[in-house]
């Protein structure tokens, strides 16, 4: 598989330039891609897709063979492909992204091979995007168009040079320097590695989402873009073609309930979620104490979702949210409709698959889920992302999970090095 080593280097300092724009130095995710690891993807994954055939004819889990189970377990089944850098899962992309991208020059067509701009933000390894202009490109630049509705930005990943292989890799220039621009104005300048990795900047939240705009007013209101141009470059061995493979996003405001669903306050009344304020006292539940406490929201979210789940419970009451919302069962353990994606985003040990026939912990007691059901339209969702203490609220009576900021994802079979 994919093997990834993280080196945890200095996330930020300060350019001593006349702009005072800050340089950001990357967090280093390498990249092991190669035909082996292909190959041996694509044998998993075909034989997970005769068990799962075999399971939908009636075949019932208890019933695999240990082999079996292995194999399921060897496979992400939201990965289509060996190069999909992210799954179908819900993600920051469910909340929006960005809608546009436009580069300056690019280089023509080889063939069947294209190297189009659309290939800088496609979530796959394989594609790339490459400047079109003499030299090593130099001045040329990628800008992507956000809509106004879009979740907001805490960190952009570049994946720099040709990594599809390491001949690949080295035989054409890659990206030093990157000066990033929002809005037209200077924002950062990128050092990035000459490493064949993905290269991680932590920035401060970057976005213009507004709670008081609904998402029809949202979408007739201009973009905003935001600019990445190559200040510098490493050469490569052969070609003065510099190419990167892929530049793109993670963010907050992506786990969500739909409006209408009620929050506890502090002082016991129930709360549209959409009506919530900045300064506003919730309800929390302490795990450790077991009891339930007042704590002051801090931060809001209100992104667009067109992929949420309706989760009905015995008494005819239901809420709905994004898959990856974490929940709290009656036992004490954290549940997702979308446990891995849920683990990865959140600060939880363990998430479990939320299914029919759970019970869920609330502020009175229990709830028995009795059925979940996709939700397939656009809509304006809602969350807390922060209380200045604790992170979980009650939404329709059950105990939910806050939204954190993100910290970079970690593959089970991969390792996280400290330097």
């Amino acid at each position: 598989m994919k093997n990834v080593l993280f080196y945890m280097l200095l996330t930020m300092t300060f350019s001593t330039t006349a702009q005072e724009i800050i340089t950001l130095t990357p967090s280093i995710e390498i990249l092991d891609l190669n035909p082996a690891d292909e190959k041996e993807f694509n044998r998993n994954k075909k034989a997970c897709e005769e068990i799962w055939e075999r399971m939908s004819n009636g075949l019932k889990e208890e019933d695999l063979t240990a082999a079996e189970k292995v194999e399921l377990e060897m496979v992400d089944e939201t990965m289509a492909s060996y190069w999909d850098i992210e799954g179908q899962g819900c993600s920051w992309y469910c909340g929006g992204g960005p809608t546009t991208e436009t580069a300056s020059s690019t280089l023509p067509s080889q063939g069947t091979v294209d190297y189009n701009v659309d290939n800088i933000h496609d979530l796959n390894y394989k594609n790339v995007w490459v400047e079109g202009v003499a030299g090593y490109g130099v001045g040329e630049y990628i800008e992507y168009g956000f809509n106004q509705s879009s979740p907001r930005i805490t960190e952009i990943i570049v994946v720099n040079g040709h990594v599809k292989s390491e001949k690949a890799w080295r035989n054409n220039s890659r990206v030093k320097k990157l000066k990033m621009y929002i809005k037209g104005e200077p924002y950062a300048i990128l050092n990035l590695t000459d490493q064949r990795a993905a290269q991680h900047f932590k920035v401060d939240t970057i976005g213009f989402l507004d709670r008081n705009i609904d998402y029809i007013a949202a979408k007739k209101l201009p973009q905003w873009k935001m600019r990445f141009e190559i200040l510098e470059v490493y050469p490569g061995d052969k070609y003065e073609d510099t190419v990167i493979s892929e530049i793109y996003f993670d963010g907050i405001d992506v786990h969500c309930f739909a409006k209408g669903t009620l929050v506890t306050m502090a002082d016991g009344h129930q709360e549209p979620i959409e009506n919530l304020k900045i300064g506003d006292k919730v309800l929390s539940f302490d795990q450790d104490t077991n009891t339930n406490a007042s704590a002051t929201i801090e931060e809001l979210a209100n992104p667009i979702h067109e992929d949420l789940i309706k989760i009905s419970f015995a008494d005819s009451t239901s809420i709905t949210c994004t898959k990856d919302h974490p929940f709290l069962s009656a036992d004490g353990n954290w549940l997702s409709y979308a446990p891995q994606k849920t683990q990865m985003d959140y600060q939880f040990d363990t998430v479990e698959q939320l299914t029919i026939g759970m019970i869920l912990k609330t502020n009175k007691g229990k709830q028995l889920i009795t059925d979940i059901d996709q939700v397939l339209r656009s809509q304006q969702t809602y969350t807390i992302v922060q209380l200045d203490k604790g992170t979980t609220f009650f939404a329709n009576d059950i105990v939910v999970g806050t939204e954190p900021l993100r910290i970079l994802p970690m593959c089970k079979k991969h390792k996280m090095i400290t330097e």
